[in-house]
């Protein structure tokens, strides 16, 4: 459901003329070989490729030009070997649409003591290209990620990682559309949203469907369908006896199996990537999708409840970005709370859509009344989610520019077990306490709902909202509320005066 094996950024070097042909010579090879190195890398999860090196201005718009319309190339890292002029990437830059990665490296790793010498100096003047380069990008506002360190240092790939997963989730967004079955939750607010402004400022295309949609593809189920996705049911989760074969609510489950059936259908039919549903607009749906739901996140799709477009497709995103990542990437909503005078807690969950992705047990299937929409008891997979780092992120439309929020939580074990909860849950330690973490996040209009992600740190929201030109607001250990109310008012300002250039 993601595919990325086409996708590719480009190794792009700067130089000139000035230095004659056979410096030029050396700056491609050791730019070849960079290249390579980096594509060697396992924290790079997508191809690296090679550019010749530019060294006029005709070159670098070229380059440019084609990168932003090449469809397989997500990003370029740029590197100057040598100092580059910075006036001739100008008309270069300003048609580059794609994201940007300025790696500030060398070819040498250390001072060569005893050999060092002019044409040595001359050949590596990475320390004052790259900041030439860095003025002329600072000077037309031009929102790029800088990676500095050696280019064989696991943690200058590490970042460059980072970066490539971010594009691949920026190009998604570019891409991606939503299906809203059925509209909004009736009379709430943070759920909206301008999706004309949305599709400008990201490419996502969020257009509206009525469950009837998804029914006509229910009703094309086949048997012989049906009986596949039992057995999967069945041996992936653990069924209660009441959804096993000639238990008393069977039919729930086989009732479950064709709304997954058909829903999959629907929206592999329409190219969506994620898609919304209400309780309040189920139509002929028997059920809330449930399990359907689960289960079509945990294969990559994005979701949000009561027509929560926004949250769907940041959940599409973050799941692209951690594609061949070990840990799991939900929808997510701040359920309830644990106060006690030593410590305060969240627990996350949702009605039924938690993707299991985000637990490493097998899960259990049951069914179990929802007590809201007055539909038939809907079947789900219930499980725990595992202790460690996490992110909780939340994109809200601010009326004059969409905002980024993300509060840094850790996962913890239950304090005790949860046998009358019939949903996936998770606990966690907001940081830097419950008290200032809900005070920022309700200060800076965060939603009711998240992407919670274990996967994803906050370093890729940080390189997401520049790509996108969006503001972002962090939520961690250094949060004091004070400072927080200052960013607000600061960022207000901020982006009244200069939302035309963003």
């Amino acid at each position: 459901m993601i595919d990325i094996s086409k996708k590719e950024i480009w190794f792009v070097t700067g130089s000139q003329h000035l230095y004659g042909e056979e410096t030029l010579k050396q700056v491609a090879s050791h730019s070849q070989i960079v290249a390579a190195g980096l594509n060697s890398s396992d924290k790079i999860p997508v191809k690296i490729v090679f550019k010749p090196i530019v060294t006029t201005p005709s070159e670098i718009t070229t380059l440019c030009k084609n990168a932003s319309n090449d469809d397989n190339c997500i990003g370029v890292i740029t590197w100057m070997h040598t100092f580059s002029p910075a006036k001739m990437w100008i008309a270069g830059l300003n048609i580059l649409s794609k994201p940007l990665c300025h790696l500030h490296t060398q070819f040498n790793a250390e001072i060569p003591w005893g050999s060092i010498d002019m044409d040595f100096m001359n050949l590596n003047q990475s320390a004052h290209g790259d900041r030439e380069f860095g003025f002329i990008m600072s000077r037309m506002r031009k929102k790029r990620k800088v990676v500095v360190g050696h280019w064989q240092d696991e943690k200058v790939h590490a970042k460059l990682g980072v970066f490539s997963r971010v594009a691949l989730g920026w190009n998604e967004m570019q891409n991606l559309k939503v299906a809203r079955i059925g509209d909004n939750m009736r009379e709430v607010a943070v759920t909206e949203g301008d999706k004309v402004e949305a599709q400008i400022r990201f490419g996502v295309a969020v257009n509206g469907f009525d469950s009837s949609d998804v029914v006509a593809k229910i009703n094309e189920v086949t048997d012989a369908q049906l009986a596949d996705l039992l057995k999967v049911y069945e041996a992936s989760y653990n069924l209660s006896d009441a959804l096993k074969e000639g238990g008393e609510k069977r039919d729930s489950l086989i009732e479950a199996a064709k709304i997954e059936l058909g829903l999959r259908a629907f929206l592999e039919e329409g190219g969506f990537g994620a898609f919304t549903d209400t309780f309040e607009n189920l139509g002929a749906l028997k059920q809330l999708p449930g399990i359907a739901t689960q289960r079509l996140m945990a294969d990559g799709y994005g979701f949000g409840g009561e027509g929560d477009w926004k949250t769907a497709a940041m959940v599409r995103v973050m799941k692209v970005m951690a594609y061949g990542l070990e840990e799991g990437t939900s929808f997510m909503e701040d359920y309830t709370y644990h106060f006690t005078p030593q410590k305060s807690y969240v627990l996350g969950s949702h009605m039924l859509e938690i993707c299991p992705s985000i637990t490493d047990k097998k899960p259990s299937c049951e069914v179990h009344p929802l007590g809201i929409g007055g539909k038939e008891d809907p079947v789900r997979l219930v499980f725990n989610s595992p202790e460690g780092d996490a992110i909780n992120a939340s994109l809200v439309d601010m009326g004059n520019r969409f905002r980024l929020i993300v509060n840094e939580v850790e996962a913890v074990k239950p304090m005790a077990d949860l046998p009358n909860l019939p949903v996936a849950r998770v606990l966690w330690d907001a940081k830097p306490d419950l008290d200032i973490a809900a005070t920022t996040w309700i200060l800076a209009g965060g939603a009711h709902h998240t992407v919670y992600s274990q996967a994803i740190t906050t370093e890729y929201m940080e390189d997401f909202a520049d790509i996108a030109g969006i503001e972002l607001l962090v939520i961690d250990n250094n949060t004091t509320v004070r400072d927080f109310k200052d960013k607000i008012n600061a960022n207000e300002a901020y982006y009244n005066m200069f939302q035309h250039r963003l």
